[in-house]
């Protein structure tokens, strides 16, 4: 097989898909090492450097192929998008039809109408060139994609967390019919092998038709946030993307193009993928259940901003926010081996403290407790070693491997959540690399008013503490 767009939200988490599966994959790129991470390190996938919009780049990237993926778009770029578009879609299926592929799989957009907005047009456009070259195209069509670190869903998780009152225009109610990521995730590895004769253009959908803002209140319910909704008769998409852009992760470019898609109902008119697919799709509620689970399972494995087009090169998100969690990322290198870089760690908390500013911990616990909390009364084990579930202080054994890993959950009264993890890695003979990562997830607006007031205090403590723990596995 071969994937395009293996660096975007849908094509990073469709390789995995594909890798677990046994599917021998073939990627084209631009830029492989914007791949690092995405397969399995078992099964690496195959990269071919090449670019759709340069034609003579395609031809090593086809070679042996059977079904090849279509997952670009150029949303996010700047100028005429449309072209570009008509452009790769031509070169790709040109490149394909000399080939031999058997099957195209491309995820375009949901709508029907002569209106349509310029960027669900062009999906519709890139479909029919597609198709205009002789190619079988099993084209599958969806709304509003529901994810941990897709672009909708950090759209609406930055909305309500931020704003407890918003001035909502037209378009958040307009009537859509959003998909889980996992159900699209399915549509596309089925879509391989589907028995099809020629082309076919499939509508997907999830089992309920929502609006933005039926979205939004049940975003806020899930999280427990009280959030009113003020409607408003104008608020143009233009109007709104600036303020998307000045409110969420979007930047103004990609909400107006998202915005003009919603302007008209996005839902599934023909229901002929149940039965050819064989799949049930979640509903709205399970949608974003799964999509806040995921959060705590790992940080989202691909995020929209991820896919090069969103802002050209990758920026470097440490120390900031990714989606609604807060960072802190911290490396230090000491001169010695794994075993003994991790030992001053895993003895951390109760008598042995936290290496640093140990007044402050204690006056934190202080006022944990006067909250009603557990403060530090807990301690710790005896033992120097440490098991997923034991209590350290007002932290909470998450995650534990020794020498190399420990993650703690707070247990402290906090307006969100938090983690402290510790990593420790070989960087050479007798030298490691300790990296500490502080990750706050704010719940609504205080929590973030909380993060934001303390970060001073919390760049002191936070550096100071691997400081310390640098120190101490130096002297051992």
């Amino acid at each position: 097989m071969l994937l395009t767009g293996a660096t975007g939200y849908v094509g990073g988490r469709l390789l995995r898909r594909l890798q677990e599966q046994g599917c021998a994959v073939r990627c084209l790129v631009r830029r492989p090492g914007a791949l690092s991470g995405r397969a399995p390190a078992s099964r690496p996938a195959d990269v071919v450097v090449g670019d759709l919009v340069e034609p003579q780049t395609l031809p090593p990237a086809f070679e042996g192929i059977d079904v090849a993926y279509y997952l670009v778009h150029s949303m996010g770029s700047a100028g005429d998008f449309e072209e570009r578009d008509r452009a790769a879609a031509r070169h790709f299926a040109q490149a394909a039809s000399r080939a031999g592929v058997r099957r195209v799989v491309y995820l375009g957009g949901l709508g029907r109408g002569e209106d349509l907005s310029r960027h669900l047009a062009s999906r519709h456009e890139v479909g029919a060139i597609l198709r205009e070259h002789g190619l079988a195209v099993l084209e599958l069509r969806a709304s509003i994609v529901l994810g941990s670190g897709s672009l909708s869903f950090e759209l609406i998780r930055a909305l309500v967390e931020r704003l407890p009152v918003m001035i909502t225009p037209r378009w958040v109610e307009i009537e859509a019919q959003p998909i889980a990521i996992d159900d699209l995730l399915e549509y596309l590895v089925r879509a391989a092998t589907l028995p099809l004769h020629g082309s076919r253009i499939f509508e997907i959908g999830g089992a309920d038709r929502v609006s933005y803002g039926d979205l939004m209140r049940e975003y806020a319910r899930q999280r427990g946030l009280r959030r009113v909704m003020i409607k408003v008769p104008f608020l143009t998409p233009f109007l709104s993307s600036l303020w998307l852009g000045l409110v969420t992760p979007l930047f103004a470019r990609v909400g107006r193009k998202l915005i003009e898609s919603i302007r008209h109902p996005t839902v599934v008119e023909d229901d002929a993928a149940l039965e050819a697919f064989g799949l049930r799709p979640v509903g709205m509620a399970q949608a974003i259940a799964a999509a806040i689970r995921s959060e705590d399972r790992e940080f989202a494995e691909t995020r929209w901003f991820d896919a090069r087009s969103s802002a050209g090169e990758a920026p470097d998100w440490t120390g900031r926010r990714l989606g609604n969690r807060i960072v802190d990322v911290r490396e230090r290198e000491v001169r010695a081996d794994p075993r003994r870089a991790f030992a001053p760690i895993r003895r951390i908390g109760g008598d042995t403290g936290w290496y640093a500013h140990d007044g402050l911990w204690r006056l934190r616990a202080a006022l944990d407790l006067l909250a009603g909390g557990v403060g530090r009364r807990r301690g710790r084990p005896p033992n120097d070693e440490l098991a997923v579930g034991d209590a350290v202080d007002f932290w909470r054994v998450e995650v534990y491997e020794p020498d190399r890993r420990l993650r703690l959950r707070a247990e402290m009264k906090l307006p969100g959540r938090a983690w402290l993890e510790f990593e420790v890695r070989s960087a050479g003979a007798g030298v490691s690399v300790i990296r500490q990562t502080a990750l706050f997830d704010p719940l609504g607006l205080w929590g973030l008013a909380y993060w934001y007031l303390l970060a001073p205090l919390h760049a002191f403590v936070f550096g100071g503490m691997l400081a310390g723990i640098a120190r101490a596995a130096e002297r051992a």
